[in-house]
């Protein structure tokens, strides 16, 4: 019984982070009530206080599982690498398809740091796709980079994704941002090599 307590309360969760990421995608967070996202979901608005103290905490928790599928659709998307060159530029390719879902690039790169803050925002991309990032380019530039370097390369090449992003979601096209940063990339290899 227990079981059925946990999976029932997991479920009803899920439902709640499911159904408030389609009104906050078609609607936007300001506009998304919380009325209306426990309707979305079927529950009670008692279920939605039991799972999540506010609809800033279950924005935060729409933008976690977001950020996780991104991870996700990079560890597996990503093409296997004969060199540390091509494990990042299969990785963007990765970043950009996983991106592409509808709502996500408004949800993570627009509404998260107006809603949660620029630096909570922060957190959640680099405890999931930064990190990615961040090894990639260690592995790709070895000892050339000192660490305080290969942090701000991390931080700077992370915007350069999401301002693609974003411009692809505009209706840029995808491969000529794809072949911007791979020339990004190659830019970064001293020309001794």
């Amino acid at each position: 019984m227990a079981r059925n307590t946990r999976e029932g309360t997991e479920a009803t969760r899920l439902a709640l982070i499911s159904a408030a990421r389609r009104l906050f995608v078609e609607k936007g967070y300001a506009e998304t009530a919380t009325p209306d996202i426990v309707a979305e979901a079927g529950v009670t608005r008692g279920a939605l206080y039991h799972h999540f103290e506010d609809k800033k905490a279950l924005f935060r928790a729409v933008i976690e599982q977001e950020a996780a599928a991104v991870a996700s659709d990079i560890d597996h998307g990503s093409a296997p690498a004969e060199s540390p060159k091509m494990a990042l530029l299969s990785g963007a390719s990765a970043y950009f398809g996983a991106m592409a879902a509808p709502g996500r690039a408004r949800l993570m790169l627009l509404e998260a740091p107006a809603v949660l803050g620029v630096e909570d925002a922060a957190v959640i991309e680099r405890e999931n796709t930064e990190e990615r990032l961040r090894q990639g380019l260690a592995e790709f530039l070895g000892t050339e980079a000192e660490e305080s370097e290969l942090s701000a390369l991390t931080h700077l090449l992370s915007a350069a994704f999401d301002r693609a992003v974003l411009e692809i979601e505009r209706g840029g096209d995808r491969a000529a941002y794809e072949t911007g940063i791979a020339r990004l990339i190659n830019g970064l290899i001293p020309r001794s090599r």
